[in-house]
Protein backbone atom coordinates (compact mmCIF):
# COMPACT_ATOMS: atom_id res chain seq x y z
CA UNK A 1 0.00 0.00 0.00
CA UNK A 2 1.31 3.40 -0.90
CA UNK A 3 1.78 6.31 1.50
CA UNK A 4 -1.10 8.11 -0.18
CA UNK A 5 -3.41 5.16 0.41
CA UNK A 6 -2.39 4.82 4.08
CA UNK A 7 -2.74 8.58 4.75
CA UNK A 8 -5.55 9.87 2.52
CA UNK A 9 -5.72 13.29 4.30
CA UNK A 10 -2.03 14.09 3.89
CA UNK A 11 -1.37 16.71 1.21
CA UNK A 12 1.67 16.14 -0.95
CA UNK A 13 3.55 19.44 -1.57
CA UNK A 14 3.63 20.44 -5.19
CA UNK A 15 7.04 20.78 -6.76
CA UNK A 16 8.37 24.26 -7.44
CA UNK A 17 8.16 25.57 -11.04
CA UNK A 18 11.89 25.22 -11.46
CA UNK A 19 11.83 21.61 -10.34
CA UNK A 20 14.23 22.43 -7.47
CA UNK A 21 13.68 22.47 -3.75
CA UNK A 22 12.68 25.89 -2.39
CA UNK A 23 15.07 25.72 0.60
CA UNK A 24 18.12 23.63 -0.38
CA UNK A 25 20.33 25.09 2.41
CA UNK A 26 17.84 24.08 5.10
CA UNK A 27 17.63 20.52 3.71
CA UNK A 28 21.40 20.23 3.58
CA UNK A 29 21.76 21.60 7.11
CA UNK A 30 19.23 19.26 8.67
CA UNK A 31 19.74 16.28 6.33
CA UNK A 32 16.18 15.05 7.00
CA UNK A 33 15.38 13.73 3.56
CA UNK A 34 13.95 10.37 4.58
CA UNK A 35 11.12 9.42 6.88
CA UNK A 36 12.13 5.77 7.28
CA UNK A 37 12.98 5.04 10.94
CA UNK A 38 15.19 2.13 9.94
CA UNK A 39 18.04 4.37 8.88
CA UNK A 40 19.48 4.93 12.35
CA UNK A 41 23.08 5.48 11.20
CA UNK A 42 21.84 8.22 8.90
CA UNK A 43 19.96 9.88 11.74
CA UNK A 44 23.05 9.77 13.92
CA UNK A 45 25.08 11.42 11.21
CA UNK A 46 22.31 13.97 10.80
CA UNK A 47 22.35 14.63 14.54
CA UNK A 48 26.08 15.29 14.53
CA UNK A 49 25.72 17.49 11.51
CA UNK A 50 22.86 19.42 13.11
CA UNK A 51 24.89 19.88 16.27
CA UNK A 52 27.78 21.24 14.23
CA UNK A 53 25.43 23.58 12.39
CA UNK A 54 23.96 24.91 15.61
CA UNK A 55 27.43 25.62 17.00
CA UNK A 56 28.39 27.29 13.73
CA UNK A 57 25.27 29.47 13.68
CA UNK A 58 25.97 30.44 17.28
CA UNK A 59 29.48 31.55 16.26
CA UNK A 60 28.02 33.45 13.31
CA UNK A 61 25.48 35.27 15.50
CA UNK A 62 28.23 36.14 18.00
CA UNK A 63 30.30 37.57 15.15
CA UNK A 64 27.47 39.57 13.57
CA UNK A 65 26.64 41.41 16.78
CA UNK A 66 29.98 43.18 16.38
CA UNK A 67 28.33 45.48 13.80
CA UNK A 68 28.13 48.36 16.24
CA UNK A 69 31.88 48.12 16.94
CA UNK A 70 32.79 49.06 13.37
CA UNK A 71 33.68 47.27 10.18
CA UNK A 72 37.17 46.30 11.37
CA UNK A 73 35.87 44.29 14.34
CA UNK A 74 33.12 42.78 12.19
CA UNK A 75 35.46 41.61 9.38
CA UNK A 76 37.84 39.96 11.81
CA UNK A 77 34.99 38.35 13.79
CA UNK A 78 33.31 36.71 10.79
CA UNK A 79 36.68 35.48 9.45
CA UNK A 80 37.43 33.88 12.81
CA UNK A 81 33.94 32.29 12.83
CA UNK A 82 34.57 30.72 9.40
CA UNK A 83 38.00 29.44 10.50
CA UNK A 84 36.58 27.91 13.69
CA UNK A 85 33.76 26.15 11.87
CA UNK A 86 35.98 24.66 9.14
CA UNK A 87 38.97 23.98 11.41
CA UNK A 88 40.83 25.46 8.46
CA UNK A 89 44.55 25.77 7.81
CA UNK A 90 44.03 29.03 5.94
CA UNK A 91 40.99 31.29 5.70
CA UNK A 92 40.74 34.45 3.60
CA UNK A 93 38.05 37.14 3.58
CA UNK A 94 38.62 39.82 0.94
CA UNK A 95 36.47 42.61 -0.54
CA UNK A 96 36.33 43.61 -4.18
CA UNK A 97 38.08 46.89 -4.96
CA UNK A 98 35.52 49.67 -5.18
CA UNK A 99 32.81 47.78 -3.29
CA UNK A 100 31.82 48.71 0.27
CA UNK A 101 34.45 51.48 0.31
CA UNK A 102 33.82 52.31 3.98
CA UNK A 103 34.71 48.78 5.16
CA UNK A 104 38.21 48.07 6.46
CA UNK A 105 40.45 46.15 6.46
CA UNK A 106 40.03 45.15 2.81
CA UNK A 107 41.22 41.61 3.53
CA UNK A 108 41.97 39.34 6.48
CA UNK A 109 44.17 36.19 6.28
CA UNK A 110 44.18 33.69 9.17
CA UNK A 111 46.82 30.94 9.26
CA UNK A 112 46.83 27.44 10.78
CA UNK A 113 47.35 28.78 14.26
CA UNK A 114 44.48 31.27 13.97
CA UNK A 115 46.90 34.24 13.86
CA UNK A 116 46.28 37.01 11.35
CA UNK A 117 48.92 37.46 8.64
CA UNK A 118 48.95 41.09 7.55
CA UNK A 119 51.91 40.84 5.12
CA UNK A 120 50.92 38.94 1.98
CA UNK A 121 54.59 38.45 1.17
CA UNK A 122 54.90 36.00 4.08
CA UNK A 123 51.93 33.76 3.26
CA UNK A 124 51.92 30.89 0.70
CA UNK A 125 51.63 31.99 -2.90
CA UNK A 126 48.31 30.23 -3.38
CA UNK A 127 46.82 32.28 -0.53
CA UNK A 128 48.25 35.57 -1.79
CA UNK A 129 47.04 34.77 -5.32
CA UNK A 130 43.48 34.16 -4.09
CA UNK A 131 43.51 37.42 -2.13
CA UNK A 132 44.51 39.36 -5.26
CA UNK A 133 41.87 37.54 -7.30
CA UNK A 134 39.16 38.42 -4.77
CA UNK A 135 40.20 42.09 -4.85
CA UNK A 136 39.90 42.01 -8.63
CA UNK A 137 36.48 40.33 -8.45
CA UNK A 138 37.63 37.09 -10.14
CA UNK A 139 37.91 34.78 -7.13
CA UNK A 140 34.61 32.85 -7.60
CA UNK A 141 36.10 29.70 -9.15
CA UNK A 142 34.83 26.11 -8.92
CA UNK A 143 36.70 23.04 -7.69
CA UNK A 144 35.81 19.36 -8.28
CA UNK A 145 36.93 16.01 -7.03
CA UNK A 146 39.52 15.82 -4.27
CA UNK A 147 40.21 19.55 -4.47
CA UNK A 148 36.59 20.30 -3.56
CA UNK A 149 37.02 18.36 -0.29
CA UNK A 150 39.90 20.57 0.89
CA UNK A 151 39.30 23.91 -0.83
CA UNK A 152 36.24 26.18 -0.56
CA UNK A 153 35.14 29.35 -2.37
CA UNK A 154 32.04 31.25 -1.19
CA UNK A 155 31.21 34.64 -2.76
CA UNK A 156 29.81 37.54 -0.73
CA UNK A 157 26.96 39.09 -2.71
CA UNK A 158 24.96 42.24 -2.07
CA UNK A 159 22.01 43.36 -4.19
CA UNK A 160 22.92 40.88 -6.92
CA UNK A 161 26.58 41.84 -7.26
CA UNK A 162 29.70 40.23 -5.83
CA UNK A 163 31.36 42.47 -3.25
CA UNK A 164 33.88 39.97 -1.84
CA UNK A 165 34.35 36.36 -0.86
CA UNK A 166 35.57 33.70 1.53
CA UNK A 167 38.34 31.22 0.59
CA UNK A 168 39.39 28.36 2.89
CA UNK A 169 41.79 25.41 2.92
CA UNK A 170 41.14 22.57 5.37
CA UNK A 171 43.63 19.97 6.67
CA UNK A 172 43.64 16.41 5.22
CA UNK A 173 41.52 14.99 8.04
CA UNK A 174 38.75 17.59 7.54
CA UNK A 175 36.51 17.15 4.52
CA UNK A 176 34.26 19.94 3.30
CA UNK A 177 30.65 18.77 2.89
CA UNK A 178 27.36 20.34 1.84
CA UNK A 179 26.73 21.49 5.40
CA UNK A 180 29.91 23.57 5.34
CA UNK A 181 28.87 25.14 2.05
CA UNK A 182 25.48 26.05 3.51
CA UNK A 183 27.00 27.51 6.69
CA UNK A 184 29.48 29.59 4.71
CA UNK A 185 26.75 30.80 2.34
CA UNK A 186 24.69 31.93 5.33
CA UNK A 187 27.75 33.60 6.84
CA UNK A 188 28.54 35.32 3.52
CA UNK A 189 25.01 36.63 3.10
CA UNK A 190 24.80 37.93 6.64
CA UNK A 191 28.29 39.44 6.37
CA UNK A 192 27.27 41.48 3.32
CA UNK A 193 24.20 42.83 5.11
CA UNK A 194 26.16 43.48 8.30
CA UNK A 195 28.93 45.35 6.44
CA UNK A 196 26.33 47.51 4.71
CA UNK A 197 24.60 48.21 8.03
CA UNK A 198 27.97 48.97 9.58
CA UNK A 199 28.74 51.45 6.80
CA UNK A 200 25.34 53.10 7.24
CA UNK A 201 25.87 53.28 11.00
CA UNK A 202 29.32 54.84 10.60
CA UNK A 203 27.98 57.35 8.07
CA UNK A 204 25.09 58.26 10.34
CA UNK A 205 27.49 58.72 13.26
CA UNK A 206 29.74 60.95 11.15
CA UNK A 207 26.69 62.88 9.96
CA UNK A 208 25.48 63.21 13.55
CA UNK A 209 28.91 64.43 14.68
CA UNK A 210 29.06 66.88 11.78
CA UNK A 211 25.52 68.06 12.52
CA UNK A 212 26.38 68.50 16.20
CA UNK A 213 29.51 70.47 15.26
CA UNK A 214 27.47 72.65 12.90
CA UNK A 215 24.83 73.16 15.59
CA UNK A 216 27.51 74.19 18.07
CA UNK A 217 29.05 76.50 15.48
CA UNK A 218 25.64 78.04 14.80
CA UNK A 219 25.07 78.44 18.52
CA UNK A 220 28.39 80.26 18.91
CA UNK A 221 27.70 82.42 15.87
CA UNK A 222 24.24 83.22 17.19
CA UNK A 223 25.72 84.14 20.55
CA UNK A 224 28.26 86.38 18.80
CA UNK A 225 25.48 87.93 16.72
CA UNK A 226 23.37 88.58 19.81
CA UNK A 227 26.35 90.10 21.59
CA UNK A 228 27.07 92.26 18.56
CA UNK A 229 23.44 93.37 18.39
CA UNK A 230 23.49 94.23 22.08
CA UNK A 231 26.74 96.15 21.64
CA UNK A 232 25.29 98.02 18.66
CA UNK A 233 22.13 98.76 20.63
CA UNK A 234 24.15 100.01 23.58
CA UNK A 235 26.33 102.11 21.28
CA UNK A 236 23.26 103.60 19.63
CA UNK A 237 21.73 104.31 23.02
CA UNK A 238 24.93 106.01 24.17
CA UNK A 239 25.00 108.00 20.95
CA UNK A 240 21.44 109.22 21.52
CA UNK A 241 22.21 110.03 25.15
CA UNK A 242 25.39 111.88 24.18
CA UNK A 243 23.51 113.94 21.62
CA UNK A 244 20.87 114.81 24.20
CA UNK A 245 23.48 115.63 26.85
CA UNK A 246 25.34 117.90 24.46
CA UNK A 247 22.11 119.62 23.47
CA UNK A 248 21.23 120.26 27.12
CA UNK A 249 24.78 121.49 27.78
CA UNK A 250 24.50 123.98 24.89
CA UNK A 251 21.16 125.19 26.18
CA UNK A 252 22.54 125.66 29.67
CA UNK A 253 25.62 127.45 28.38
CA UNK A 254 23.85 129.72 25.91
CA UNK A 255 20.83 130.64 28.04
CA UNK A 256 20.78 129.80 31.75
CA UNK A 257 24.45 130.52 32.40
CA UNK A 258 24.29 133.81 30.52
CA UNK A 259 21.23 134.87 32.47
CA UNK A 260 22.95 134.01 35.76
CA UNK A 261 26.05 135.96 34.73
CA UNK A 262 23.91 138.92 33.71
CA UNK A 263 22.08 138.78 37.04
CA UNK A 264 25.42 138.80 38.85
CA UNK A 265 26.60 141.80 36.85
CA UNK A 266 23.41 143.75 37.65
CA UNK A 267 23.72 142.88 41.33
CA UNK A 268 27.32 144.13 41.31
CA UNK A 269 26.18 147.35 39.58
CA UNK A 270 23.44 147.93 42.13
CA UNK A 271 25.75 147.11 45.04
CA UNK A 272 28.23 149.78 43.90
CA UNK A 273 25.49 152.45 43.98
CA UNK A 274 23.86 151.58 47.32
CA UNK A 275 25.17 152.93 50.59
CA UNK A 276 22.71 151.20 52.97
CA UNK A 277 24.80 148.60 54.84
CA UNK A 278 21.89 146.17 55.31
CA UNK A 279 20.84 146.35 51.68
CA UNK A 280 24.46 146.02 50.59
CA UNK A 281 24.78 142.87 52.71
CA UNK A 282 21.74 141.33 51.03
CA UNK A 283 23.18 142.20 47.64
CA UNK A 284 26.49 140.60 48.62
CA UNK A 285 24.61 137.43 49.55
CA UNK A 286 22.74 137.51 46.24
CA UNK A 287 26.01 138.01 44.38
CA UNK A 288 27.60 135.07 46.20
CA UNK A 289 24.61 132.83 45.43
CA UNK A 290 24.77 133.90 41.79
CA UNK A 291 28.47 133.05 41.65
CA UNK A 292 27.86 129.64 43.14
CA UNK A 293 24.99 129.04 40.71
CA UNK A 294 27.31 129.83 37.81
CA UNK A 295 29.92 127.45 39.18
CA UNK A 296 27.38 124.64 39.47
CA UNK A 297 26.09 125.33 35.99
CA UNK A 298 29.62 125.11 34.62
CA UNK A 299 30.11 121.85 36.52
CA UNK A 300 26.89 120.46 35.07
CA UNK A 301 27.90 121.58 31.56
CA UNK A 302 31.29 119.91 31.96
CA UNK A 303 29.67 116.68 33.12
CA UNK A 304 27.20 116.71 30.24
CA UNK A 305 29.91 117.36 27.65
CA UNK A 306 32.31 114.80 29.10
CA UNK A 307 32.39 111.65 26.94
CA UNK A 308 32.81 109.30 29.87
CA UNK A 309 32.14 106.05 28.03
CA UNK A 310 35.76 105.46 27.10
CA UNK A 311 38.18 103.27 28.96
CA UNK A 312 37.80 105.09 32.31
CA UNK A 313 36.73 103.02 35.31
CA UNK A 314 34.42 104.11 38.11
CA UNK A 315 37.15 104.96 40.67
CA UNK A 316 38.88 107.21 38.10
CA UNK A 317 35.62 108.96 37.25
CA UNK A 318 34.89 109.60 40.93
CA UNK A 319 38.37 111.03 41.52
CA UNK A 320 37.97 113.32 38.52
CA UNK A 321 34.52 114.39 39.70
CA UNK A 322 35.91 115.47 43.08
CA UNK A 323 38.33 117.93 41.45
CA UNK A 324 36.23 119.47 38.69
CA UNK A 325 34.26 122.68 39.31
CA UNK A 326 33.74 122.11 43.01
CA UNK A 327 33.25 125.26 45.13
CA UNK A 328 36.38 126.51 46.83
CA UNK A 329 34.81 126.20 50.28
CA UNK A 330 33.93 122.51 49.76
CA UNK A 331 36.75 119.96 50.17
CA UNK A 332 35.98 116.59 48.58
CA UNK A 333 37.78 113.33 49.44
CA UNK A 334 37.51 110.03 47.58
CA UNK A 335 38.22 106.64 49.21
CA UNK A 336 38.22 103.29 47.37
CA UNK A 337 37.98 100.05 49.38
CA UNK A 338 38.30 96.41 48.36
CA UNK A 339 39.45 94.83 45.10
CA UNK A 340 37.78 96.62 42.16
CA UNK A 341 35.29 94.50 40.23
CA UNK A 342 34.32 95.14 36.62
CA UNK A 343 30.73 96.40 36.51
CA UNK A 344 28.45 96.85 33.51
CA UNK A 345 28.95 100.20 31.83
CA UNK A 346 25.38 101.25 32.64
CA UNK A 347 25.90 100.52 36.35
CA UNK A 348 29.13 102.51 36.50
CA UNK A 349 27.43 105.45 34.76
CA UNK A 350 24.49 105.31 37.16
CA UNK A 351 26.75 105.27 40.23
CA UNK A 352 28.77 108.13 38.78
CA UNK A 353 25.59 110.18 38.19
CA UNK A 354 24.36 109.48 41.73
CA UNK A 355 27.67 110.69 43.16
CA UNK A 356 27.57 113.81 40.96
CA UNK A 357 23.99 114.64 41.98
CA UNK A 358 24.76 114.10 45.67
CA UNK A 359 27.82 116.38 45.53
CA UNK A 360 25.81 118.99 43.64
CA UNK A 361 23.15 118.97 46.37
CA UNK A 362 25.87 119.15 49.03
CA UNK A 363 27.44 122.18 47.37
CA UNK A 364 24.14 123.98 46.69
CA UNK A 365 21.99 123.24 49.73
CA UNK A 366 23.95 121.77 52.64
CA UNK A 367 26.37 124.64 53.44
CA UNK A 368 29.03 121.95 53.92
CA UNK A 369 32.78 122.41 54.01
CA UNK A 370 33.75 118.72 53.63
CA UNK A 371 32.44 115.78 51.62
CA UNK A 372 33.69 112.18 51.53
CA UNK A 373 32.95 109.84 48.60
CA UNK A 374 33.49 106.17 49.47
CA UNK A 375 33.34 103.29 46.99
CA UNK A 376 33.58 99.88 48.67
CA UNK A 377 33.85 96.60 46.71
CA UNK A 378 32.45 93.88 48.97
CA UNK A 379 32.01 90.11 48.29
CA UNK A 380 28.31 90.35 47.45
CA UNK A 381 27.77 94.03 46.65
CA UNK A 382 29.23 97.39 45.72
CA UNK A 383 28.50 100.26 48.12
CA UNK A 384 28.71 103.95 47.20
CA UNK A 385 28.28 106.58 49.92
CA UNK A 386 28.55 110.39 49.84
CA UNK A 387 28.87 111.96 53.29
CA UNK A 388 29.10 115.65 54.26
CA UNK A 389 29.27 117.83 57.36
CA UNK A 390 26.38 120.09 56.34
CA UNK A 391 23.06 120.75 58.01
CA UNK A 392 20.68 118.54 55.99
CA UNK A 393 18.49 116.14 58.02
CA UNK A 394 17.95 112.57 56.74
CA UNK A 395 14.28 112.54 57.84
CA UNK A 396 13.54 115.68 55.86
CA UNK A 397 15.26 114.32 52.75
CA UNK A 398 13.25 111.09 52.99
CA UNK A 399 9.97 113.01 53.32
CA UNK A 400 10.90 115.17 50.36
CA UNK A 401 11.64 112.10 48.21
CA UNK A 402 8.34 110.44 49.17
CA UNK A 403 6.39 113.60 48.34
CA UNK A 404 8.20 114.32 45.04
CA UNK A 405 6.10 111.99 42.80
CA UNK A 406 2.80 113.62 43.83
CA UNK A 407 3.93 117.19 43.11
CA UNK A 408 3.57 116.84 39.37
CA UNK A 409 6.12 117.57 36.61
CA UNK A 410 7.38 120.80 38.17
CA UNK A 411 11.00 119.65 38.17
CA UNK A 412 11.33 120.32 41.89
CA UNK A 413 13.52 117.74 43.65
CA UNK A 414 14.03 115.98 40.32
CA UNK A 415 17.59 115.13 41.34
CA UNK A 416 16.44 113.01 44.30
CA UNK A 417 13.91 111.19 42.12
CA UNK A 418 16.56 110.45 39.49
CA UNK A 419 18.98 109.12 42.08
CA UNK A 420 16.33 106.79 43.51
CA UNK A 421 15.33 105.58 40.02
CA UNK A 422 18.93 104.83 39.05
CA UNK A 423 19.46 102.83 42.25
CA UNK A 424 16.33 100.75 41.64
CA UNK A 425 17.27 100.06 38.02
CA UNK A 426 20.51 98.48 39.28
CA UNK A 427 18.62 96.29 41.74
CA UNK A 428 19.79 98.40 44.68
CA UNK A 429 18.22 100.88 47.08
CA UNK A 430 18.93 104.50 47.92
CA UNK A 431 19.18 105.34 51.64
CA UNK A 432 19.70 108.52 53.65
CA UNK A 433 21.20 108.54 57.13
CA UNK A 434 23.28 110.67 59.47
CA UNK A 435 26.95 110.67 58.49
CA UNK A 436 29.83 110.15 60.90
CA UNK A 437 31.22 113.58 60.09
CA UNK A 438 28.03 115.28 61.26
CA UNK A 439 25.87 115.83 58.19
CA UNK A 440 23.98 113.71 55.68
CA UNK A 441 25.05 110.44 54.11
CA UNK A 442 23.62 109.27 50.79
CA UNK A 443 24.21 105.54 50.31
CA UNK A 444 23.34 103.06 47.59
CA UNK A 445 24.09 99.32 47.64
CA UNK A 446 24.21 97.39 44.33
CA UNK A 447 24.20 93.56 44.62
CA UNK A 448 26.92 91.98 42.49
CA UNK A 449 24.55 89.20 41.43
CA UNK A 450 22.39 91.70 39.55
CA UNK A 451 25.48 93.39 38.11
CA UNK A 452 26.92 90.07 36.85
CA UNK A 453 23.57 89.10 35.32
CA UNK A 454 23.41 92.46 33.57
CA UNK A 455 26.96 92.04 32.30
CA UNK A 456 26.18 88.52 31.05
Amino acid sequence: MTAAARFPNRRTPAPSPSGLRSRPDLDQLTGLRSGKPSFYPQYRVNLERLTRVIVALDRISAALVRTTEGSEALVRAVTAAAADHLTADWVVLALVDGELPDASPRHVVLGPDGVEWADLGLVPEKVARHVRALHEGTGDDEHHGAAALRHLHVPIRLNGRTVGGFVAWTPPERDIDDTDHSVLRILAGQTASALQNCALLERSERLHARTAAQAEDLRLRNAELMATQQALGAARQREVLDEERHRIARELHDSVTQYALSAGMHIELCRSEITDPDLAGHLNTAKDLTRRAVEQLRSAIYALNDDDHGDKDLPSMLRRLSTVHMPDELRVEVAIGGAPVALPHEHEQSLFRIAGEALFNTAMHASATRAVVRLAYQPERVRLSISDDGGAAPEEIRRTLRAAPVRGPSGEHRGLVNMDARAREMGGMLRFRRSRIGGLQVRVDVPLGAAREEER
